[in-house]
Parts: C-alpha cells; structure tokens; sequence
C-alpha cells in the first residue's frame, strides 16, 4: 500500500515508446464508459514464461501471481486483498481476487477507456486516470461481476496522447496527486503540461506540486521523510547514453526540476537550454540509466525481506526501444540514507532481456501483506511476485 508521507516523480527520454494514435483506447475514438460486466475467470498460473532467466539475489525466489491480464500496468491492492490492474493500450481495468493460484479470479471492471494507467484507491471507490479525465467507481469491491457506471470527477485534463497515459495516488494529505507529462519529446510549453497537480479528491482546488518534470510515470511518498520522490524519463535524441533518466524528490511545493532546459544534475538541452544555469533547477537525488524509462516504484517496508531493505527503493525500468542497444527491462535498487538521499543504483531484479531479445518489462510494484512484492509485466501480460525465502 502507498499511503507514506512525501514524493518522487520519473521522466521520459528513457521515455516510454509514444503510443500510436490508432491503437484501441487511443484519443482518435471516444471511448465509451459503461463498463463490461463479466464472470469471474479463473487463473491458471501454467505459464511457460522463463522465468529461471531471472536473475535475483541469493534467498529471493520470483513466480507468476496472476495471468491472462494482458498489457499489464498499474498495481493498486487493497486492505480487503483485490488487486487491481490497469492497461495503457488495451483500455481495460481489471480486479484479481484469491488468496492462492487455486481459488484466484480475475473480474473485467471496465473497457473502452482511453488509455487507463493510472489507478488509486479510498475510501471504497476505485479512481482511474484516463487520458483527459479521472473517473471514480464507488463501492467497487461489492460489485466487481456487475461494475457500476463511473462518476466523472475530472475532465478537464489536456488530450494529447504523447505521454498522456497517467499514474495517480492519493497522498498523505488526502489530496489526488496526477501529472500530466510533456506532449512531445522535447518542447517548451505553458502548464500545465510537464507538471505535477494534486486536487481534492472530487476534482476541486487543483494546484501545481512540481514543474519542469517531463512524464512521471511513477511516484511514492517516503515512510520516514514523507516527502515526495518520482521517477522521470528523460528525453530522447541525445545519443544512446544521453541523458539520464530522473528519481526525484520534492521538499517544497512549486519546485522546478529542469526540463526542458536541463537534463539529469547540468546537462543543458541543445534547443533549449542555452542561457539557463543548472543550479537554478532541482538536480535529481539520482541519476538513472539512459533511456530506461523508470516507471512505478515502492520503498520497500515490509517485514519479509532482510532488514537491509528496509527503506530502499524498488524501481521498475520499462527498458529502452530508442537506444542502438537495449539497456533496463528489470528492477532497480537505489538505497536510502536516514537522510532521504539515494546512496547507490544497482540490478536487483534483471533477465527480462536477453542479449537485445526482451520477453517482459516490468512496469509498476506493489506490496503484499506478507511484505513480498509484486511487478506487472506489459510485455508478457502477468503479474509477478517477488519473495524472500532465504
């Protein structure tokens, strides 16, 4: 669950591939909003994915949670244990619910929507960022074989496609924080593109939190700072190793952390940056790899792991699709000093990519109670669990 205090935010450039405008739940068709009702399916959980290719460290032990959730993207659990999965390109929202591979089931809660990666949940209802909108499903864990019709609470976001797909969460302070990413690979536009919001959770008071963020893709709130920290995927056209993608973290409102300006601690954009002084920008607190395309992440706090995780940060790295050679496609370890401040950046989940032959990507985490994790994969359309067993 992500309910800590303060935030982080992940850019582009290590961007995620744009999404064609003429895939299912793109901006060209007006999607409708009456969501499928569907029985239960069962899981079978029988899938022939490699996953001895996983390399781990010694006593974790990876296996498939759930299956046939195709484009699998953002994780959002429950305190009553459903888990809900969003997709970018399929348009659909689904509910797993089990306690093993046996009893589990998966529920298609809506379809047709436009782009919905983002999810939250409170106080009963189940919020899902679309491109342009937020739609709220009330009393959803009642009702997940026939969904209710959504609420509109927000529509009045821009319709780009380009980086328009959304991670949300409420925060600690009850507000529902959502960025709307750059509508390009590199432009200079007014707000609030390349932002982050946050608003009431009916849509009202809505306020700028941080600028200068290119397409966050995932964000969290420290459990002992509670500050905010996002991932931010850096631009693209730079070269291969040009320039890192971002893990940021915000201790003021109103911050600016540098794009389109400048990329990663002092790298001034060719077309834009010229005249501009890097101190004038929030460095990152952690340079990413190139083009990786950092989405989701948690600070690990649960009791499973060894105590060494206690605090760090698991970060997903989609992988590049612009880069001569492929780099991410695993999960990231930056570790945390008391202080807030990332101490070290190295592999902790890797394999998905083989060579320059990828077979997943890992896209968001999620804990269990249990204090495993979870990872969606968007490639191999499973949900993965990560535990330790040493």
């Amino acid at each position: 669950m992500r309910y800590f205090p303060l935030l982080v935010l992940f850019a582009f450039g290590c961007a995620e591939a744009p999404q064609d405008a003429s895939t299912p739940g793109s901006a060209t068709e007006q999607a409708p909003t009456t969501p499928v009702a569907l029985t239960g399916n069962p899981m079978h959980v029988d899938t022939d994915l490699p996953l001895e290719q996983i390399v781990l460290p010694e006593g974790f032990e990876i296996s498939v949670y759930a299956d046939d959730l195709p484009n699998a993207r953002s994780l959002r659990l429950t305190e009553n244990g459903t888990l809900f999965v969003s997709t970018r390109r399929d348009g659909r929202v689904y509910a797993v619910v089990g306690d093993t591979p046996e009893t589990r089931r998966t529920y298609t809660i809506a379809a047709d929507l436009n782009m919905p990666n983002g999810l939250a949940f409170r106080d009963g209802s189940l919020y899902v960022a679309e491109v342009s909108r937020l739609l709220r499903y009330d009393n959803i864990e009642s009702q997940l074989a026939d969904p209710p019709a959504p609420v509109v609470v927000y529509e009045d976001l821009p319709t780009d496609t380009h980086h328009g797909w959304k991670y949300i969460d409420f925060g600690p302070d009850g507000k529902l924080y959502v960025p709307v990413g750059a509508p390009c690979n590199v432009c200079d536009r007014e707000e609030p593109y390349a932002t982050l919001m946050r608003m009431n959770a009916d849509g009202t008071d809505r306020e700028i939190v941080a600028y200068g963020v290119r397409n966050t893709v995932g964000f969290n709130w420290h459990p002992e700072n509670g500050d905010l920290y996002f991932t931010d995927n850096g631009r693209d056209l730079m070269g291969d190793d040009l320039p890192p993608c971002e893990f940021n973290r915000v201790t003021e409102i109103g911050q600016h952390y540098g794009y389109p300006y400048v990329h990663g601690s002092d790298i001034l954009d060719p077309e834009f940056g010229q005249g501009r002084d890097p101190e004038a920008y929030v460095e990152p607190i952690q340079n990413l790899g190139p083009h990786v395309a950092p989405l989701g992440f948690e600070f690990y706090n649960g009791a499973q792991f060894p105590e060494t995780y206690k605090g760090h940060a698991l970060i997903a790295e989609h992988g590049s699709w612009n880069r001569s050679k492929k780099i991410g496609y695993r999960v990231m370890l930056v570790g945390m000093d008391e202080a807030g401040n990332a101490t070290s950046y190295e592999p902790f989940a890797e394999g998905w990519l083989q060579g320059q032959e990828d077979w997943g990507r890992p896209v968001d985490l999620e804990h269990l109670p249990d204090g495993s994790v979870l990872v969606s994969d968007d490639k191999a359309g499973v949900v993965y669990r990560i535990a330790y067993t040493g």
